[in-house]
This record gives structure tokens, C-alpha cells and sequence, in this order.
């Protein structure tokens, strides 16, 4: 029995199917293509997707994007899972064009507000006040009519989030560019956006993410290079969160491109 399993796995067939097996249920390669999750993930990092994370997405082929099976569900997924958390990091199709795949954070879930002032995130989470009182230290907390606020809830947690620094000119704050209304997540979405804040083409631009678009989160680094194609041997086999305890204490050297990617 076990010999006939090897021999099926070492041949051509057996291979593929394998492979393609792991590519559809377990975990995907993806590079980071732009610099919107500065400083927790670089250009260049080059990581493996848990696809299992919140459920198993429809699988498709590589690179083809053609789907292998029919949408069963209607909600983009062949197993139906948890929904992504406040604070997670997520892999997901663009809703715009769903055969481009992007990484941001999750900043609020469905039933949330959110909003933003002066470049401050304002998060009003659907549990209300009482919720927010007993998981956020008071100083981050302001009161707006009958609600309670956080503000900037991930800062502290994910020192990888960040902001150009503010410069006024001519008496005009370039910050009041980045407010934004309060608005309430509908339900099974998610408000994403990029840790490098100023830089990031996000759901400020093109709106939430339905659990469809939802493919994973990062598991690990398994290779990392620069624009110089040197090697970032500090990054490998490394995962985000091993990462993030590292930024605090590291001085990088931000280099912005012009606009949002």
C-alpha cells in the first residue's frame, strides 16, 4: 500500500497533483509588489499565503486564475471559515479587478465605524462603548455625542504603521487630504488598509472587501531581496510577527515613491 502511494507521489501525476493540491488548500507564493505595507512588508519580500486562514478559498490555477470548481457558496470559498479579525494582515483579490491580489490590514469589520481626522484612524467597533472602556487604555480614547472612540488602534500593537510626517505650507495641512466621514463596514466586509498610510491604495479609495475577495494571510518569508537584488537574509523563513517585534528597534530608512500603489 505504502509503496504503490510512493510510487504514484515520485511519478509525473503524482506530482501535480500535490503541488496543485497544496497551491489550492494550504499555501500560495506571493511576492509583495509595492511599498503600501512599509515597514512590516518590504518590495521584495517573497511569502507563503495560509489560504486555510478563513476557510478555503474556490481554487484556481496558477498564474491562469481559472477557477477549478464553481462557486458553490456564492461567497468565493469551497469551505466557508472565520471572517478576518481587527489587526489582521490580509492577502485578497482586488474587488476592482479580482485577478490582481493585494496585501493590506484589516482596521475594522463588519458593523464598525470607522472614520478618519488629520490622519488619525477613528474606529467605533460594533460591540460599543462598554467594549471599548474595557480593551483600550483610556488615553486613546476621545467621546464624540453618544460614542466612544479609538483612536489609532493598531499603532502601539503594530509598530510597522506609519505616516510622512506632517508639514504645513502656506498655512495648508496636507493631513485634512486624508479625512474621511464616519462610515459603518457593512456586514461580512472589511475596511483594509496599507501600514505605510499616506502611500496606500486602499479601501479609503475603492471601498471595503466582501469575505469573497479573501484569500489568506501571510504564514512566512521564504525569500526577501532589495532593489539592488541583494539578499535581506534578516527576513527569511521569518514570519510577520517575528518581524513586527523587530521595528521598534530598528532605524529604517523610509524612501517614499511619489502617490499610492
Amino acid at each position: 500500500m505504502f509503496k504503490k502511494i510512493y510510487n504514484w507521489s515520485s511519478s509525473w501525476t503524482g506530482t501535480i497533483v500535490i503541488v496543485l493540491g497544496i497551491i489550492f488548500f494550504v499555501a500560495q507564493a506571493f511576492v509583495i509588489p509595492s511599498g503600501s505595507m512599509k515597514n512590516t512588508l518590504l518590495i521584495g519580500d517573497m511569502l507563503f499565503v495560509k489560504k486555510f486562514s478563513y476557510g478555503i478559498p474556490t481554487p484556481r490555477i496558477p498564474w491562469l486564475e481559472v477557477k477549478v470548481l464553481p462557486d458553490f457558496n456564492d461567497n468565493g470559498h469551497l469551505i466557508e471559515g472565520p471572517r478576518p479579525q481587527r489587526g489582521d494582515i490580509v492577502v485578497f483579490r482586488y474587488p476592482k479587478n479580482e485577478l490582481i491580489h493585494y496585501v493590506k490590514r484589516a482596521v475594522a469589520t463588519g458593523g464598525d465605524l470607522v472614520a478618519i481626522k488629520d490622519k488619525n484612524l477613528l474606529l467605533h467597533p460594533k460591540e460599543g462603548n462598554e467594549f471599548v472602556k474595557a480593551n483600550y487604555p483610556k488615553e486613546s480614547i476621545i467621546e464624540v455625542g453618544d460614542k466612544l472612540w479609538v483612536v489609532n488602534p493598531y499603532m502601539k500593537e503594530h509598530p510597522g504603521i506609519h505616516h510622512d510626517p506632517i508639514v504645513v505650507d502656506n498655512g495648508l495641512n496636507p493631513s485634512e487630504l486624508f479625512n474621511m466621514m464616519p462610515i459603518m463596514v457593512p456586514e461580512d466586509e472589511t475596511f483594509m488598509m496599507g501600514d505605510n498610510r499616506d502611500h496606500s491604495n486602499d479601501s479609503r479609495f475603492w471601498g471595503t472587501v466582501h469575505y469573497k475577495y479573501i484569500v489568506g494571510k501571510p504564514w512566512f518569508i521564504y525569500f526577501s531581496w532589495d532593489d539592488n537584488y541583494e539578499i535581506r537574509w534578516d527576513r527569511v523563513l521569518r514570519t510577520v510577527e517575528s518581524l513586527e517585534e523587530e521595528i521598534i528597534n530598528k532605524d529604517f530608512k523610509i524612501e517614499h515613491k511619489e502617490g499610492i500603489y
